[in-house]
């Protein structure tokens, strides 16, 4: 009797002997279900879970298991074929196993407990299901209305097999989780047979509003909702509107279909009565009292919840809870106040998530506070939207980058209350832009800035060779500081809004007088002094010396195919500086590594995502420009890098005698000549440089940055951390901690690595505010073609051509002509642009990166542009029309 105990225990849980951090013993499901079953006044239905040892014993009956996922893990996700072939081969052998006698009896006494000929819920729980990071939802089966022993012990297996869907071991594939470390629990729960059943969020789970819940609601069974059979009514309920929750919105559907339980087991559809139609399927005060049930689950979870519900009479019964995992996290400010918070991540065209010592490292060295959610920075600018003056000053500055944010915020200033009103003499902030900088139009200005520079880049340099340990610490604070003194020079600051205040100049008064569009857009082409247009034009100087090397080419095309994978991880024999030693072995070797290097010299401090510290420099991994330098041997001809150059300057010129010449003709002519005269000369003097800051915080981010995984090696010969590059899931504080003790928390590196991961998936809004709320904006325009994707006009000019959406510079393969598609563009894709026809990004304003460099280089440009990568497809031919804002597909 002991013994049966035991297995009993082993085997089968009841809902009440587990809770939601039993996960390994009763899967994601099972485990929410004990949860739910312990908060008072929330109704779960009976039931018990047969636990993962049952699965794992099962699975040890199979003797080629071990064989079959080796070769499941070895295949591409995208092979769908093969996998939909091997999953059903061990779906089938999984279900053709006997469930063994000693794990079938306490099932079977279970069943006894409840009610043998009750019927049930069969439902599969993995271990890697309803996690805060992962819903898996719908990836494995669930059985409705199961009825006797044998049936249920039939659809038990089934669930195991379902572990083992083409879906969820594609998931799986895509996600790196390894499929040995994810086990299946099936639960069992007495099955409720409702008026009404459906599912509550308790965000909002489109916009990302923690305020407001949505309710859906149908006849009968949730799983006509689910499957699709109906549409649902919907509630949307506001959290605390006035002094209680109440219904803001709903919408009835017409429900002709319901699902409903067989007496003999199974389900049916059925119709329902034409009377009974058009009738709610819940009352306002039910959908409320659901919703405060639903906030009580929240609360207890710790975060937002995906609730299956199902409503008899008037008692709602909740059958399974899982966390939302779409939803954007909110910045943590310790407050209950209203906040609005701008996505740093759009202004420097970086929207992937940083590590956390990366995060900690650009906190450290902003200019202003900046918050972490979801592994992006924000910036609050709730006071600065709170007294007139600066509101308007900022909203001036953000429309003229980005139109969308501007809308965004615009749309939270319309909503009563939410951010509050404050005098102009509140503590605002200073007023954002401000009048011309005054400074006179000499280059000699810019020449002083960029040696300011360099001198304290080499001094930084220097000074850091001699620091190891915590001294190492104490020195980069101070170097933090002379960072930010150096971003903070007046002087570079008034150059920087010299060049972008005479390009509004140029564009507003050109278009005023003359009727011209953006003409600042070629009065500025091979404007001089652009650091990052030149990285573009130097490497079609290293292409230039690789061409006519065919042993080179050749060796460079085999590391083009086989040497960068996705994320440019490849064998390590041609990664890092052992490719260019492997190089050098060549005929030829030696000048083309020479070239390499000189380029590498100046630009390898850069990378894609660069102010995220952590990304791999070109320096430490430089086959990532092998394809860039390739699509330059075959789509140019010596010396294109003179020539171009040569080219953008002479349009520059040309346009500036034509605009000239017109408004001499105009009434007040002279005047009008003579002052855009001035301002032309003003930006072509100073435009140049608004690269340059950038330029300079990436180089002293690779000073940093080696000096850090030096300590990182120290910390791995001392037997602290497994791997240098863990630090990288530490904040600065957290490390300098860990190099002072010598101790560090595992568990905290490996949670960082798993958030990361769950954060690849989450978009960053624009802008964000402390209900959790996603704000999107919109162009407002009504004068583009239909169909047209609407955006930004950042670079005039109208071009035809195939469109290449390329998502990792690393894996572009781009032919003269081609019009680049793609998230976002730094600084780094800067090479790209050289060969490209136009651009089209999802991210981007008139000032960011990619705008100056398409600016620059005469490409027809429209950023901006929502959803660009999904909408447009590779390979399709489109029309940029860089001039007014829209990107038309073709036929």
């Amino acid at each position: 009797m002991r013994s049966n105990q035991r297995w009993d225990q082993q085997y089968v849980l009841d809902f009440q002997e587990v809770d939601e951090t039993q996960i390994a013993v009763v899967g994601g499901k099972g485990a929410h279900l004990g949860g739910l079953s312990r908060i008072e006044g929330i109704h779960v239905p009976s039931g018990f879970c047969v636990t993962t040892d049952a699965f794992r014993r099962v699975m040890a009956e199979v003797p080629t298991i071990d064989d079959r996922l080796d070769q499941v893990s070895r295949l591409n996700p995208d092979d769908r074929e093969a996998i939909r072939t091997l999953s059903a081969q061990i779906r089938r052998t999984i279900e053709g196993i006997a469930i063994p006698g000693d794990i079938a009896a306490p099932i079977t006494r279970a069943l006894a407990r409840f009610g043998e000929q009750a019927a049930y819920a069969v439902r599969s729980s993995a271990t890697a299901e309803d996690l805060p990071t992962a819903s898996f939802a719908g990836q494995q089966d669930t059985y409705l209305n199961v009825v006797g022993t044998t049936a249920i012990l039939q659809h038990i297996s089934r669930c195991w097999a379902s572990l083992f869907t083409e879906r969820a071991v594609v998931y799986r594939q895509r996600n790196g989780i390894d499929h040995r470390t994810v086990h299946m629990a099936v639960v069992v729960q007495q099955m409720v047979f409702p008026h009404a059943a459906g599912i509550l969020f308790t965000a909002d789970p489109v916009t990302g509003n923690r305020k407001v819940a949505t309710v859906d609601a149908g006849f009968g069974l949730g799983e006509a909702l689910v499957s699709g059979l109906v549409n649902p009514d919907v509630f949307t309920v506001r959290h605390g509107t006035v002094r209680h929750d109440e219904v803001v919105t709903k919408t009835i559907a017409a429900k002709q279909r319901a699902v409903h339980a067989l007496p003999t087991g199974g389900t049916q559809e059925v119709a329902i009565d034409s009377r009974l139609q058009d009738q709610p399927a819940l009352t306002d005060a039910q959908a409320v009292r659901l919703v405060q049930l639903g906030r009580r689950i929240e609360a207890h979870f710790g975060r937002p919840q995906d609730i299956e519900w199902c409503r008899v009479d008037d008692d709602f019964q909740i059958v399974q809870s899982r966390p939302i995992t779409t939803l954007f996290p909110i910045p943590d400010t310790g407050d209950q106040e209203n906040h609005v918070y701008v996505s740093v991540g759009h202004q420097q065209m970086m929207t992937d998530p940083m590590k956390p010592l990366g995060l900690s490292m650009w906190q450290l060295t902003a200019m202003v506070p900046m918050h972490e959610a979801g592994g992006r920075l924000f910036v609050d600018v709730t006071r600065r939207l709170a007294s007139p003056a600066s509101r308007a000053a900022l909203l001036d500055v953000i429309g003229r980058g980005d139109p969308l944010v501007r809308d965004a915020l615009e749309t939270v200033l319309s909503r009563d209350d939410f951010v509050p009103s404050l005098p102009d003499a509140g503590p605002g902030g200073p007023a954002a832009g401000g009048a011309p900088a005054p400074i006179e139009t000499d280059p000699a200005i810019v020449t002083e800035l960029i040696e300011r520079s360099q001198v304290s880049i080499a001094a930084l340099e220097r000074d850091i060779r001699t620091k190891t340990g915590p001294a190492l610490f104490d020195f980069l604070l101070e170097a933090f500081e002379e960072h930010k003194r150096v971003l903070r020079d007046p002087l570079s600051l008034q150059v920087i809004m010299a060049g972008m205040e005479a390009t509004w100049w140029l564009n507003d008064k050109l278009g005023e007088w003359l009727g011209e569009k953006n003409a600042a857009d070629t009065l500025t082409l091979s404007a001089p002094g652009n650091v990052t247009s030149e990285m573009g034009l130097a490497l079609l100087d290293v292409a230039d010396v690789i061409r006519p090397l065919p042993e080179v080419v050749v060796f460079l095309q085999g590391v083009g195919h086989e040497g960068i994978g996705h994320g440019g991880v490849g064998d390590e024999r041609v990664e890092g500086e052992g490719f260019l030693d492997e190089l050098a072995k060549l005929p030829g070797g030696t000048e083309a590594c020479d070239a390499i290097e000189a380029y590498l010299d100046r630009y390898g401090m850069r990378c894609v995502g660069e102010i995220d510290i952590t990304r791999p420099r070109w320096r430490e991994r430089p086959t990532t420009l092998v394809p860039v330098i390739l699509d330059n041997v075959r789509n140019f001809e010596p010396g294109a890098a003179e020539r171009r150059f040569e080219q953008g300057r002479q349009k520059a010129r040309k346009k500036e005698q034509d605009v000239l010449s017109r408004l001499r003709a105009l009434p007040d002519g002279d005047r009008k000549t003579d002052e855009a005269k001035r301002m032309i000369d003003r930006v072509r003097t100073f435009i140049g440089y608004r690269e340059y800051p950038k330029y300079g915080i990436i180089s002293r981010y690779f000073v940093y940055k080696r000096a850090l995984l030096e300590e990182a090696e120290r910390l791995v010969q001392a037997g602290v951390l497994p791997e240098k590059e863990d630090i990288f899931y530490l904040t600065f504080q957290e490390l300098h901690e860990v190099v002072r003790s010598h101790q560090v928390d595992d568990r905290l590196i490996q949670q960082r690595k798993e958030a990361f991961r769950s954060y690849l998936a989450l978009t960053p809004p624009r802008v964000l505010t402390s209900d959790g709320e996603a704000v999107t904006g919109s162009y407002r325009r009504d004068d583009v073609p239909a169909g047209a994707l609407i955006g930004l006009p950042v670079s005039a000019g109208t071009i035809e051509g195939r469109a290449r959406v390329v998502l990792d510079m690393a894996e572009a393969d781009l032919e003269a002509g081609d019009i680049l598609v793609t998230t976002f563009t730094d600084p780094s894709w800067s090479p790209l642009f050289v060969g490209i026809a136009g651009l089209v990004t999802e991210v981007g304003g008139l000032m960011t990166h990619g705008a100056v460099i398409a600016r620059e280089y005469g490409l027809p440009a429209v950023v901006g542009v929502e959803q660009a990568t999904r909408l447009i497809r590779d390979g399709q031919q489109i029309r940029v029309h860089g001039t007014d804002g829209y990107v038309e597909i073709l036929p």
